[in-house]
């Protein structure tokens, strides 16, 4: 028997696991996703990604700016949802909503909790150096990210993996895990592990993933190599990690890189491959972006600039 399920989310993220579901059988009574806002040139509103994909099935979307109040907790509960499934909605679900669909809320998050609860799981992980990340299914509580964990799948961290690659890996895994929980919950095998238990079991301490700020993004050469990496591919490609010419003048966003070895004053070019000496070690830059232009790899770029040895990144 298929469940009938309210779908919430907004980004790119969350459109394979709407997609899964809908290829599953399951009855989709509604999809909410944010609300169109202004972007492109023109800055017309756009319709989220979950939206756009949402019409393209022919589902019933709904988009309100919130759902504190009583008429929008009644029209949710109205729906008679056996389960509403969350991902990367970005609206507070108060507890009338999350009280209201038959079976509560399963919320599908990318990191291997309690380790980065909040906003920018993906990021953080590749930014802290970590070796593997991971897809969850929770029961969603009143708390950020802190309800109790019903499926985990496990995906290590490539050494210049960056965040949109990981985003979609962990997308891809979202849908697979999701369906699995909705066919568990369906036949009453679904079961959930607090994650007090999973922190005692795996050494996992809470750590908040907070949002990326622009202003993290200007890169400090004087860093060991490997924070340098690591903040270059962990904002790949939004923000951006990013560091100006010589010449002061040009940003320059860098979109990829892998530790190597080198020694040098910090921001120097050790060569005229874009081996950049940081405060320990070196950085080979692998993509980047000049101000205004597309995302090349190192060896393109190169081809229409030269940077000899002695260059600075600044």
């Amino acid at each position: 028997m298929a469940l009938t399920i309210v779908f919430m989310g907004t980004p790119d993220f969350s459109v394979p696991t709407l997609e899964a579901i809908h290829a599953a059988g399951h009855r989709l009574a509604a999809v909410y996703t944010q609300p169109p806002r202004p972007a492109g040139r023109g800055m017309a509103d756009r319709p989220s990604a979950v939206h756009r994909a949402a019409l393209d099935l022919g589902l019933d979307v709904r988009c309100p700016t919130s759902l504190k109040s009583p008429e929008e907790q009644a029209i949710f509960a109205g729906l008679g949802a056996d389960v509403a499934v969350v991902v990367a909605y970005g609206l507070l679900l108060p507890q009338p909503i999350l009280d209201a669909p038959r079976y509560g809320a399963l919320n599908g998050h990318g990191s291997l909790l309690p380790r980065w609860r909040g906003a920018a799981p993906i990021q953080r992980a590749i930014e802290a150096g970590d070796l593997e990340t991971g897809m969850m299914v929770m029961r969603m509580e009143a708390g950020l990210d802190t309800g109790p964990v019903a499926l985990t799948q496990t995906l290590p961290i490539g050494d210049t993996e960056t965040a949109v690659e990981l985003h979609d890996r962990l997308a891809a895994a979202s849908a697979r895990l999701m369906v699995n929980a909705l066919e568990r919950l369906e036949g009453g095998t679904l079961t959930f592990e607090d994650q007090q238990a999973i922190a005692a079991a795996t050494g996992r301490a809470p750590i908040y993933a907070r949002k990326i700020d622009k202003a993290e993004a200007r890169l400090d050469f004087a860093l060991p190599a490997r924070d340098v990496a690591r903040k270059i591919n962990a904002f790949s490609p939004f923000p951006g990690a990013w560091t100006r010419l010589e010449d002061g003048a040009e940003r320059v966003k860098l979109l990829r890189a892998a530790i190597a070895e080198g020694d040098g004053e910090p921001g120097t070019l050790l060569d005229d491959r874009l081996l950049v000496a940081c405060g320990d070690g070196a950085v080979r830059i692998l993509e980047l972006q000049k101000q205004g232009g597309k995302p090349m790899k190192a060896a393109d770029f190169l081809r229409g600039q030269t940077l000899p040895a002695g260059a600075r990144f600044s």
